[in-house]
């Protein structure tokens, strides 16, 4: 925080003003009444860009003033800023010339605020050189302020502007500006010499010849005041160890932080402690960038003059501070100072810094060595540039601290005293808790080599003061509650409640209250017959005993108002309880009918004998265009995870059959909601009810009835499969021709036909004819095609050869041995 708050003093002190943004121009509407002399030099940069951008000129300003309403009084009062500033060089350059072009004019560079007051983030990389950031920060915009009062000790050159108000008894205004020579002409009057004055000199020395003309200013009646007006630019050479040395034209109000600035500031071997302002051959001043840092000391940051030189000189020791100090960083020092000067710069120790000794790594001639530097030789250590600092922090250790945790009512940290034991740990803990385990309580302790031990005591013993252990410096005391010694007692409900689950166990819990925590029974409970399973526990059947649970079963009152055989009763811990189901409970099943029916929809079941052919009736029977013979059943299907994957590879199998079948889609998708298609006759379903054919029906079946059929589709190897007219006088083999015939590749023997209610039937052979299945509406006839039959390659042929010829050469020999 001190730092910024002298940065900013510091901004505002050498006559920088920090800015976010250039200031805007006035709009359009009240151009017309600013005053040239009001406007920044920023807004005259603005002016000028936008003279630029349109192709304009120095010599077009009149043009451009009476478009935007300027004054004409204004107009020459503009022009003369222009040219102040150098910018009437960027105005009359070629395009192809950039305004801040080393061959340009520098004072055009100098004065191009948005350029060279900028600093560019690029142009200077981050460093750890305590001071460098100052000349880095990308967040900031520096620029000469221009309308601050003249200093007294400023001395006035050519190009300087005067303008002399004489006030009173006589009244005259006169913006006079210095000649080359160093005069200025007054009228009336003639030259007066002011080359080199400051402006009090300057003062004096007109007013004293003003009053050979005003009689007034003698007796006192008329007064005299000069103030600066337009400034002279001033031309600074910057030398050394610069980010961008050279020449650099600057307003003549500038200083030696304006030119650094300018410059990028020094670079990484540049010194920021010997910055020297050379005069006429001569030092007049060396700035010290860590004086104002530190002390706010700006006496070397002089103002400067035409034709100064301003040199950086390099780093003469350098050395770096690491570890556990506010400002770690790379610091220069110089010859008179220590080890606790660059400590201060670095901002002091942090809080957890250990301050006894700070170790030091220095580089000698050949090697590099380590060097402990105490706390008395701080003030008297002699830096070496090279030298690493690394001040290192405190032991995440403590001197006295004992814990204790659990069942007291203040667990945590405590202080250690001398003599402390168990039992004033406890009393600093406020106590223990009601549900503390008393019979046994650990000390986790730390012995002189650090390797653990746990001992024990009787907490009640402790709690009294009798046999309590000493403790020790890091003790940690675990005092365990009882309910952290068992597992969670919890008690289990399910079947016919509104909520049922596991819940926690509490002494004197009856069978009624377990079921009012699950919200009570629900609509299908039944209040008889209810079930309690308990552990058996400690072996109280015997060995030799199979029983793996005690069941006992209770009637209850649907009011839960309690029962002679219940009310006595109480849960134990674990005990699973089981509300069944009413025997004569049934919630509604429900199918639905689609298609062509005369009342389609969802339709309740009445009666477990209920029928295809009943709720058809129901349904007010067929429409005209209904095709029975078509009509499908999806019946629900209910597979467990553990079947699924056999589900999905006898799926796929029919899926690849009906891969090229408009019924794949649908097909499908009933698979996947569990449903699968399952073939009826609705013709002899309907002829006659009741018979096997008429399936009785359960929750979820659906029945659809399409309309009637006119088309049939051929798949497989056939020349032309295609979608045909259905012809009640056609027979397979008329399709098949129709569809081009059978191709080479066709297996005629196992083509087969899928109708629309899903039943297939294959072809048949019958001697040596094939017997083809009738074809009906909607019928989709599939041709498969013959696998094809790998011949033997050279190499199989000549090597099945050569084991014919070796079996047959065995069987000779035998032959012959046999004779």
């Amino acid at each position: 925080m001190l730092k910024n708050f002298l940065l900013i003093h510091f901004f505002l002190f050498i006559g920088f003003a920090a800015a976010s943004q250039v200031p805007s121009l006035p709009n359009s509407q009240t151009i017309s009444q600013v005053k040239v002399d009001n406007l920044t030099d920023s807004q005259i940069n603005q002016i000028v860009d936008e003279m630029k951008k349109n192709g304009l000129k120095l010599s077009d300003i009149d043009a451009y003033a009476e478009q935007k309403g300027i004054p004409t009084t204004e107009v020459s009062k503009l022009k003369d800023r222009i040219r102040a500033l150098g910018l009437d060089v960027v105005l009359d350059a070629p395009k192809n010339v950039k305004s801040n072009n080393q061959q340009g004019n520098d004072m055009a560079r100098a004065f191009d605020t948005t350029n060279i007051y900028k600093i560019n983030p690029q142009d200077k990389k981050s460093s750890k050189i305590f001071g460098v950031e100052l000349f880095s920060n990308k967040n900031l915009t520096f620029e000469p302020n221009l309308r601050m009062p003249t200093p007294a000790n400023y001395r006035l050159s050519a190009e300087d502007e005067l303008i002399i108000d004489v006030y009173g008894y006589s009244e005259l205004t006169s913006k006079l500006k210095v000649s080359p020579d160093g005069y200025i002409r007054f009228p009336n009057l003639g030259p007066i010499y002011v080359n080199g004055l400051t402006i009090e000199e300057a003062r004096n020395r007109i007013t004293k010849q003003l009053s050979t003309i005003y009689s007034g200013i003698k007796n006192g009646n008329t007064s005299v005041q000069i103030t600066l007006g337009n400034i002279r630019s001033i031309r600074v050479l910057l030398i050394g160890e610069i980010e961008r040395p050279g020449s650099y034209t600057l307003p003549s109000l500038a200083s030696v932080a304006n030119a650094l600035y300018v410059s990028g500031g020094p670079n990484e071997n540049g010194s920021l402690r010997t910055i020297q302002v050379i005069r006429n051959g001569q030092v007049i001043s060396t700035f010290d960038l860590y004086d104002f840092l530190m002390k706010g000391d700006l006496s070397g940051n002089i103002v400067l003059q035409d034709q100064d030189i301003v040199k950086v000189n390099p780093y003469d020791t350098r050395v770096e501070i690491l570890g556990a100090v506010k400002r770690p960083a790379i610091f220069e020092a110089k010859s008179s100072e220590s080890l606790s000067d660059i400590m201060k710069y670095a901002g002091g120790y942090t809080t957890n810094a250990y301050t006894e000794i700070i170790k030091a790594y220095r580089n000698n001639n050949r090697q590099k060595e380590v060097v402990n530097v105490s706390n008395q030789e701080i003030n008297s250590f002699k830096l070496k540039s090279g030298d690493q600092f690394f001040v290192d922090s405190i032991l995440e250790r403590f001197t006295n601290r004992i814990s204790i945790s659990g069942a007291v009512f203040h667990p945590g940290d405590y202080a250690l005293v001398e003599g402390m034991n168990v039992t004033d740990l406890i009393k600093k803990a406020d106590g223990l808790t009601e549900n503390a385990a008393l019979s046994r309580g650990l000390i986790q302790r730390l012995q002189d080599d650090y390797t653990p031990v746990t001992i024990n005591f009787n907490v009640l013993d402790a709690v009294n003061d009798k046999n309590a252990p000493l403790l020790k410096r890091e003790d940690k005391v675990i005092i365990f509650s009882k309910n952290e010694l068992r597992e969670d007692y919890t008690v289990n409900i399910t079947g016919e409640v509104n909520a049922p689950g596991k819940y926690p166990y509490s002494d004197n819990m009856h069978l009624e209250d377990l079921i009012l925590l699950a919200n009570g029974f629900n609509d299908a409970a039944s209040t008889k017959r209810i079930e309690v399973a308990r552990r058996i526990r400690n072996n109280t059947l015997g060995s030799s005993s199979d029983t793996i649970a005690i069941i006992q079963q209770f009637d209850l009152n649907m009011d839960l108002s309690g029962t002679s055989n219940s009310s006595q009763f109480v849960l134990s811990p674990f005990d699973e309880i089981t509300v069944r189901k009413a025997p004569s409970y049934f919630k509604q099943e429900n199918i639905r009918i689609d298609g062509e029916v005369i009342y389609p929809g969802s339709y309740a079941i009445s009666n477990k004998q209920e029928r295809i052919s009943d709720v058809i009736g129901r349904a007010g029977g067929f429409k005209a265009e209904a095709y029975p013979e078509g009509a499908v059943l999806l019946r629900r299907t209910f597979v467990n995870a553990s079947d699924s994957a056999i589900l999905a590879n006898k799926l796929e199998l029919l899926y690849n059959k009906l891969q090229d079948s408009t019924d794949i889609t649908r097909v499908k998708n009933a698979v996947e909601r569990r449903e699968q298609l399952l073939g009826i006759n609705l013709d002899k379903i309907m002829s006659h009810p009741g018979s096997k054919y008429d399936l009785l029906l359960i929750e979820g079946d659906i029945i659809k009835v399409p309309k009637k059929l006119q088309t049939v589709q051929l798949f497989g190897e056939i020349y032309f499969p295609k979608k045909v007219r259905y012809e009640s006088d056609y027979k397979f083999r008329d399709y098949i021709r129709g569809a081009g015939g059978f191709t080479e590749q066709s297996l005629k023997r196992r083509s087969y036909i899928v109708y629309s209610n899903g039943e297939i039937k294959n072809t048949k052979k019958i001697f040596f004819f094939n017997r083809y299945p009738k074809v009906k509406p909607g019928a989709e006839i599939y041709v498969p095609n013959k696998k094809a039959k790998k011949g033997l390659s050279t190499q199989e042929a000549v090597g099945l050869l050569g084991g014919l010829a070796s079996i047959a050469l065995i069987v000779v020999t035998i032959l012959n041995t046999t004779k």
